[in-house]
């Protein structure tokens, strides 16, 4: 499976939460994708189909794919400690996911793309792989040339109205952000049900 690129509010309209960012639809229309959406009533939903619809729906908010979801999943219940809480704090530790946190970017996508191209460093070090896992004491920074960027320059204007989590740390107006300790479950989105994906891969 690749990767979608498609409309971002059809994928929220079939979860029926933002996920993506974008919640504008909210207002306007809450129905199903499709023709016939708005004569779709969204049935009752099994024991399975909700927690494939869960593993579905943090997929895509992190965008991660089938195998790498999997191999995370397996990873976490090796780990000790609580398996779907395990789970999450890996997705949160990817280094596209804390650019998005830190506030240099406005989306995962758009922080994805940031990486990709090779416009962040961890230590001090060009990194340009989205998976890659930031430990405790890390430094992200943008590199200085990226730092003119008008979409970067805005979104880290605006990064303290969206709210950093308490594991990332910034001292000052410089684009470097320490990760000053490990993401909690209260850092991680309250709407994500792990519980459910657990389930579904105990089966």
């Amino acid at each position: 499976m690749a990767r979608y690129n498609g409309p971002k509010t059809k994928i929220s309209r079939i979860f029926g939460e933002p996920i993506l960012g974008n919640g504008k639809w909210l207002g306007k229309n809450s129905n199903p994708p499709g023709q016939h959406g708005e004569k779709r009533k969204r049935k009752t939903l099994g024991e399975y189909a909700l927690q494939l619809r869960e593993k579905q729906k943090v997929k895509r908010i992190y965008f991660v794919l089938e195998k790498q979801f999997r191999n995370y999943f397996e990873k976490a219940r090796r780990q000790k400690g609580v398996t779907g809480e395990n789970l999450l704090f890996m997705l949160e530790r990817r280094l596209d996911n804390v650019v998005y946190r830190s506030g240099f970017s406005t989306s995962r996508r758009q922080a994805r793309q940031l990486v990709n191209h090779g416009h962040i460093a961890v230590n001090g070090r060009k990194v340009n792989i989205p998976s890659f896992q930031v430990r405790a004491g890390d430094t992200i920074a943008v590199k200085d040339r990226t730092q003119k960027n008008t979409h970067v320059e805005g979104a880290w204007q605006t990064a303290v109205g969206r709210g950093r989590p308490g594991w990332l740390s910034t001292a000052a107006d410089d684009f470097t952000v320490t990760v000053s300790g490990l993401p909690k479950r209260e850092d991680v989105d309250a709407n994500i049900n792990e519980q459910l994906i657990v389930e579904l891969y105990s089966k």
